[in-house]
């Protein structure tokens, strides 16, 4: 049960993704802001994020003052359309229709960023034994229903967060074996970003892959499971708690492309702060992501292995994390 939310300024806030949206009130707290009462939502259940709101705000009527929401997808002049939803979010149309004081959109990466120094030891999991150089910039990378990265740049004594749709760009193969991939997933999708292996739709394409190749065998028994809503879901966990090959193999692969990608993305920033793997599916596949293949692949940089083997990198557990992001960017809204 919520504590009870005394006469204290609230804000709400949101993570709109692609499958679920998460709506929280938030009060203003000594480190971080402090969540009262959250929900969530299917996202396909509102036609528009406004009809979720709507919806939030009936069951908890309390006076909200400013709100801020993080989108997965990117942020142009108050304005994102979804990458993942047929919603198009609008600070102006928001504020004018629940009379908030200030709305602010922005993208969930950028939310997420946001909240990274505010996580404490227990919400992270660590890879490795790395330090982080206390004025280095540090790097958010997040599968889920897509692939979503961040930065966080030092700028004085602070951060600047920094979004990015860097989910979209191409996928380059690391190995021969990765290049039967890309050529699979380009016979399929024509261009081949990132988010079609590292995502949930991703996992499935892999296991489409590994399957098609003759490398696995696919059990009847399998099959007739994956014919449910969540493939993914049904990968990872038959992987997970049975070892089955294909399923197996399947996460093995995943967990060595985000290696390869998170090392990308820590050389491309010099990320010397950290590295942080967020988002729904890693989590989840933690048994997996630390026995090594994720960390060969991401110290697989040829001569820059050694600094590659300093940066830390750590699985954020916190699956709050970008609303806590976007509640910060409503009580800070200058920021």
């Amino acid at each position: 049960m919520a504590p009870p939310i005394k006469k204290t300024p609230l804000v709400l806030a949101g993570d709109i993704g692609g499958t679920r949206t998460r709506l929280g009130l938030f009060t203003e707290g000594k480190r971080r802001p402090r969540l009262r009462v959250m929900e969530t939502f299917a996202s396909r259940e509102g036609s528009r994020l406004e009809d979720l709101i709507e919806r939030f705000l009936e069951r908890h009527p309390f006076p909200v003052q400013r709100a801020c929401f993080g989108v997965a997808g990117p942020v142009s002049r108050g304005c994102c359309r979804a990458t993942n939803l047929p919603w198009e979010i609008s600070e102006k149309r928001i504020r004018r229709r629940f009379r908030w004081r200030g709305v602010r959109v922005m993208n969930d990466l950028a939310a997420a960023a946001r909240a990274v120094p505010l996580l404490t030891a227990g919400e992270t999991v660590r890879l490795n034994r790395g330090r982080a150089a206390k004025d280095g910039n540090v790097g958010l990378i997040c599968p889920g229903t897509g692939l979503g990265e961040a930065l966080l740049i030092r700028h004085g004594g602070g951060w600047i967060p920094v979004p990015s749709e860097g989910g979209h760009a191409d996928f380059f193969p690391a190995s021969r074996t990765e290049a039967d991939l890309w050529a699979f997933l380009q016979a399929r999708f024509g261009h081949v970003s990132i988010e079609r292996v590292l995502s949930g739709p991703g996992i499935r394409n892999i296991y489409s892959w590994l399957r098609d190749s003759g490398r696995y065998r696919e059990p009847a028994w399998l099959k007739r499971k994956l014919e449910g809503t969540d493939p993914a879901r049904v990968i990872a966990e038959t992987a997970l708690e049975k070892g089955q090959p294909l399923c197996r193999g399947t996460l093995e692969r995943f967990a060595a492309v985000l290696g390869a990608v998170a090392g990308n993305l820590a050389l491309t920033a010099m990320t010397t702060g950290g590295i942080y793997i967020g988002g729904g599916i890693p989590p989840k596949i933690l048994p997996v992501l630390t026995q090594g293949k994720f960390m060969e692949a991401f110290t697989d940089k040829g001569r820059f292995r050694g600094l590659m083997e300093k940066i830390p990198v750590r699985v954020i557990l916190n699956e709050r994390t970008a609303l806590m992001g976007a509640a910060h960017g409503a009580f800070h809204p200058s920021s």
